[in-house]
C-alpha cells in the first residue's frame, strides 16, 4: 500500500510537470541542442507507446478526484464565510439588544427611585407643585400686606401730621386776631376777657398770663395778679415781664423786699424796666421807701 501511494504521488508530480510544461513548449521555439537531438531521435525509434491505457486512465482519475476536492474545499469555504457572517449578525443583535434591554432597566429604576421618594406618581408631583405654588404666593402676599401696613401707617402719619399743622395754623390764626382784638379793646374788663380766650386756646402761654395780670392789678387786684405772675414764672423761669409784674404786684401789697428782688430780676433780664420803673405808679411804695432809687443808683452804677 505505501509503494502504492508512493507510485501514485510520482505519477501525479509528473502529470503537473507536464501540465506547466506544454505552454512552454506550445509557445517557445524549439532549441537545437545536441541533448534535444539526441531525445528527438530516441523519440522517433520508440517501438511502443510510452504510457500504457492503464496510466492515462488513472491519471484521469487523478484530475477528478482534485477537481472534486477542489469543489469540496470551495463549498466548505462558502459555508464557513456565510457562518463567520451570521455569527456576526448575531452578535450585533445581540448586543443592541442587550442596550435596549439595559435601557429599560435603568429606566425601571430609575421610576422605582421616584417611587421610593415619594414622586412616583403624576398626582403626588403636581401636589408638590402646589404646595409649593401656595407658599410663593403667600409669603408674596405676606409681602406685599406687610408693604401696604407700612404705607398705611406712614400716610396716617402724615394725614395726623397735616391735621396737626393745619390746627396749629388755625390756633395761631385765632390767638392772632385775639391779640389784635386785645390791643383794640379800651377797657380792663374786656380785655382781661380776651386774654382769657386765649388761655382757653393756650394755657402755658406766659406772655397771656402776664398781661392779664397787668390788667387785673389795674382794676385793683393784686393778690389776683400775683398769682397769675406766679404761674407765668413756673412756666418759664427767665420771662423778665412777669418779673416785673410780680415786683408790682408785691409793691402795692406792700411786699417791698420780694418786690425789690423781682424788679431786680427783670432789670438784670432786660435794662428797658429802667426808665417804666421810674414812673410806673404800681411801684409807688417800693419808690416812696427809697429802695427803689438805691437800686436804680446800683443798677445805673454797675
Amino acid at each position: 500500500m505505501t509503494i502504492q501511494i508512493a507510485g501514485k504521488g510520482n505519477v501525479l508530480g509528473l502529470i503537473l510537470c507536464l501540465l506547466l510544461a506544454l505552454p512552454a513548449y506550445g509557445t517557445a521555439e524549439p532549441v537545437n541542442t545536441p541533448d534535444t537531438t539526441q531525445h528527438n531521435s530516441v523519440i522517433e525509434n520508440l517501438d511502443k507507446p510510452l504510457y500504457t491505457p492503464f496510466v492515462e486512465r488513472y491519471v484521469l482519475d487523478e484530475l477528478k478526484t482534485l477537481r472534486t476536492d477542489l469543489q469540496g474545499q470551495r463549498t466548505e469555504f462558502v459555508e464557513r464565510f456565510t457562518s463567520t457572517e451570521l455569527a456576526a449578525s448575531d452578535r450585533a443583535i445581540n448586543y443592541a439588544t442587550s442596550t435596549v434591554n439595559n435601557i429599560f432597566y435603568i429606566i425601571a429604576t430609575a421610576a422605582s427611585i421616584l417611587a421610593l421618594v415619594g414622586w412616583s406618581s403624576v398626582r403626588e408631583i403636581r401636589h408638590k407643585l402646589n404646595e409649593v405654588i401656595e407658599h410663593k404666593v403667600t409669603r408674596i402676599s405676606e409681602d406685599y400686606e406687610q408693604r401696604l401696613q407700612s404705607l398705611e401707617s406712614s400716610l396716617k402719619d402724615r394725614t395726623n401730621r397735616i391735621v396737626a399743622a393745619q390746627e396749629d395754623i388755625s390756633r395761631t390764626n385765632a390767638l392772632h386776631s385775639l391779640w389784635m382784638r386785645a390791643g383794640l379793646e379800651a377797657t380792663h374788663q374786656a380785655k382781661i376777657d380776651v386774654y382769657d380766650q386765649i388761655l382757653v386756646i393756650n394755657p402755658t402761654d406766659t406772655e397771656a398770663l402776664t398781661y392779664k395780670a397787668d390788667e387785673v392789678l389795674e382794676i385793683g387786684e393784686a393778690q389776683w395778679a400775683l398769682s397769675l405772675c406766679n404761674r407765668a414764672l413756673l412756666i418759664d423761669a427767665e420771662y423778665h415781664y412777669a418779673f416785673y409784674q410780680r415786683a408790682c404786684a408785691n409793691s402795692t401789697l406792700n411786699q417791698l423786699d420780694a418786690a425789690l428782688a423781682d424788679l431786680s430780676n427783670a432789670i438784670e433780664l432786660s435794662g428797658t424796666y429802667l426808665d417804666e420803673a421810674k414812673t410806673d405808679k404800681s411801684l409807688e411804695n417800693l419808690r416812696s421807701s427809697g429802695k427803689l432809687d438805691e437800686l436804680l443808683e446800683f443798677c445805673v452804677g454797675s
